[in-house]
């Protein structure tokens, strides 16, 4: 029986490449390996010639993806991706066509959140959708704790300083975490993971969220009551038609006179314009702001933040801990595996 076809959109980084490979490997697939994000191409080739493909293009630009899921018209029977490479319709259709000896049946993300595929035609197209919630549960908070820090005792304007040979004293001392309120938006597996790491820190912590209240966490009465009693408001929830903008001119006005917004959820959230127009306002109440996410990334990156002094902005590496990636990479190998082989049980599939 002929294997299953899978492309690898961009593989685990570093050495835990192998074990990745290792994992499909042993499911039985036939792996192609997309070397455009492989740091070590002439290493991957030594090591993994003869037992999977190769191919090099970037998948976010769509015409070379499509190029490549048609190329001889084979196709691929399951593709990965980790950075959330844009799967839409145009190439949904393509990877189904009826011409291809191998028409694609599951799309597989290393990591959380499935914004990046199109899921109405996804569905349309017969196409099963699988990610991995809660593989970077811990990286995640354990980075906007990082966030916290480092703008609560402005750590980047004295590294900024100092580099520059500048003794910059503070002008006023700052607030300890024990005297600080954090609000978390979406108590999900990462804000479950966030507010217990911020209470053992002795910090204040409310949420607002769609599941059921834990008693753990006192609820707010509303996403606006968050905003104006949090001095740090930290976003924890999917990319979805609900949230989109959930974030605006409107709820910016509302936080408190010093207070912080951290976001590691989704770009699309929050209204980045606006957000810029805020932390260049010194009257504004919004002091800082830390953003990992944007509404335009990898070759597309771009955003209004860019060069704010109070804007503390990372290239989504919130979930990039080498315990979260591995686990992502090797959960998502065999959810996809567990999919082609008709044993969906237990395997998150996302639907529209």
């Amino acid at each position: 029986m002929e294997r299953a076809r899978i492309l690898l959109l961009d593989a685990a980084p570093g050495e835990l490449l192998d074990r990745e490979l290792e994992r499909l490997l042993g499911h039985g697939l036939a792996v192609t390996l997309n070397l455009r994000r492989v740091a070590d191409h002439a290493r991957a080739r030594a090591v993994w010639a003869g037992r999977v493909d190769f191919t090099d293009f970037d998948a976010f630009d769509e015409s070379a993806l499509l190029a490549e899921t048609v190329r001889d018209g084979l196709g691929y029977h399951a593709v990965k991706s980790r950075a959330g490479v844009p799967l839409r319709a145009a190439f949904l259709a393509a990877a189904t066509d009826a011409t291809l000896v191998n028409r694609l049946r599951a799309v597989g993300r290393a990591g959380v959140g499935t914004d990046h595929v199109e899921l109405a035609a996804a569905a349309r197209y017969g196409v099963a959708v699988t990610h991995t919630p809660g593989s970077n549960a811990n990286a995640v908070a354990e980075f906007t704790l990082a966030q916290l820090l480092a703008l609560t005792r402005d750590l980047p304007a004295y590294n900024e300083a100092a580099h520059q040979g500048h003794w910059r004293a503070p002008t006023a001392p700052t607030a300890e975490l024990s005297e600080l309120t954090l609000g978390i938006v979406g108590m999900g597996r990462i804000g479950r993971a966030l507010a217990e790491r911020a209470t053992a820190l002795g910090m204040d912590v409310q949420a607002v969220s769609r599941r059921p209240a834990e008693a753990s966490v006192p609820r707010a009465h509303s996403l606006d009551t968050l905003l104006a009693t949090s001095d740090v408001v930290s976003l924890h929830l999917p990319l979805t038609v609900q949230t989109r903008g959930l974030i605006g001119r409107a709820e910016l006005a509302l936080m408190r006179p010093g207070s912080i917004l951290l976001n590691t959820a989704r770009g699309g959230i929050v209204d980045e314009q606006a957000l810029a127009d805020a932390l260049r306002d010194p009257a504004h109440p919004i002091a800082a702001a830390a953003v990992d996410t944007f509404e335009h990334e990898h070759a597309a990156f771009a955003s209004p933040l860019f060069g704010l002094p109070n804007a503390l902005l990372t290239p989504h590496v919130a979930g990039m801990s080498r315990s979260a990636v591995a686990t992502a990479a090797l959960r998502c190998a065999d959810h996809i595996a567990a999919l082609l082989a008709d044993l969906p049980d237990g395997v998150p599939v996302v639907t529209a």
